[in-house]
This record gives C-alpha cells, sequence and structure tokens, in this order.
C-alpha cells in the first residue's frame, strides 16, 4: 500500500506562490502515475495535474494551465506541484494521488488509488 503525506500549504496573499510536496512510502514510487486534485468548501474534488510514472507526460486542468508545474523526482519519492500567480479561487484543500494520468485527471478515474490527508492552500489579502 502506497502512503502518501502532503505538505507545504498554508496562506498567501492573490498573485503569490506556494510549493506543495508529496512524499510517498511503503511501495516505490517510479511505478505510478501521480496526480494532485483540489477540494473547495461546497464543491466536488476536482482534478488538478498529474504526471506519468517517467516524468515524460504532464496534464493540467484548464483553470491552472500556465500557473502550476507539476513535477516528479523519484529518487526522493517526492510529487511537487509549484503554483504561482494564485488566485482566491485556488483555495481548497489540495491532495495528491496515484492513478492513471490522462488529460481528463478525472477524479472517478482515480478513487480505488491511494490518496493523502490533504494540505490547505488559502489564497487571501
Amino acid at each position: 500500500q502506497l502512503q502518501l503525506v502532503e505538505s507545504g500549504g498554508g496562506l498567501v496573499q492573490p498573485g503569490g506562490s506556494l510549493r506543495l510536496s508529496c512524499v510517498a512510502s511503503g511501495l516505490i514510487l517510479d511505478y505510478y502515475d501521480m496526480g494532485w486534485f483540489r477540494q473547495a468548501p461546497g464543491k466536488e474534488r476536482e482534478g488538478v495535474s498529474c504526471i506519468s510514472s517517467s516524468g515524460t507526460t504532464t496534464n493540467y486542468a484548464d483553470s491552472v494551465k500556465g500557473r502550476f508545474t507539476i513535477s516528479r523526482d523519484n529518487a526522493k519519492n517526492t510529487v511537487y506541484l509549484q503554483m504561482r500567480s494564485l488566485k482566491p479561487e485556488d483555495t481548497a484543500v489540495y491532495y495528491c494521488a496515484s492513478g492513471p494520468c490522462d488529460s481528463t485527471i478525472a477524479t472517478i478515474s482515480w478513487v480505488s488509488g491511494s490518496w493523502g490527508q490533504g494540505t490547505q492552500v488559502t489564497v487571501s489579502s
């Protein structure tokens, strides 16, 4: 079983940046596509970005394209989400997960994978 722990969330002003980290343990991360999801209060969980096991393929939700960058360091068993030009609408709990990375980043395709406990990101002045 893959265990995932997110960190790096916090309070940031609009236009600011944060980098989220997701550290994996239990299994070798190299074999897994990984993704970041978020859930705002009163809204459904949505896919933000995903990356293939090798790191050669990445996908992004339209709402974050050009602002967020996903990456991974398999030697450190860690996946990152660099977030720039943050907006109030980016406020949510962010989760990392293992699952099939494709252009849809559909949550339903990832529910059977491993999930972290989430880290809160709040964008507010």
